[in-house]
């Protein structure tokens, strides 16, 4: 009997920041609305039920606009979990939080967005990710 694999590939459209940060979400998000005149707003979890291996519940704050969106997530599942890696993103692991821009310009898209969120108290380091390089990319779209 042959079997047929089903390849396919996602695009992503958006720029991805991975965030260093021992501060809490909501106090990451007070900082980012202060610094980039934004209105994250905390959104329902994302629960992601991966069969038989365990559930992951990730935190999500949301801006959006029409013509931009930015989401802050916490990168580690807020349940405990059984998964060896509990991660949104196990690709980038070290990272506590990620952003996630769609449609992002001026200062709030590639490196000066970068420099605002380095310039944070809060964020001990900053970095921006290729998405289409990561691995578990699929987890990222909604």
């Amino acid at each position: 009997m042959k079997t047929f694999t089903l390849d396919v590939e996602y695009e992503c459209d958006f720029d991805l920041f991975g965030v260093v940060s021992s501060s809490r979400e909501h106090m990451l998000a007070w900082q980012l609305n202060q610094a980039l005149h934004l209105r994250l707003v905390k959104q329902q979890d994302l629960i992601y039920d991966l069969l038989s291996q365990g559930r992951l519940v990730i935190s999500n704050y949301l801006h959006a606009t029409e013509h931009f969106t930015l989401r802050l997530l916490r990168n580690r599942s807020i349940d405990p979990s059984v998964l060896k890696k509990p991660f949104l993103a196990p690709d980038i692991k070290e990272y506590d939080y990620l952003i996630q821009v769609t449609n992002g310009n001026g200062e709030l898209a590639g490196e000066a967005l970068l420099a605002r969120l380095t310039a944070l108290p809060v964020v001990q380091y900053a970095c921006q990710f290729d998405p289409d390089s990561l691995k578990f990319k699929e987890n990222l779209l909604f």
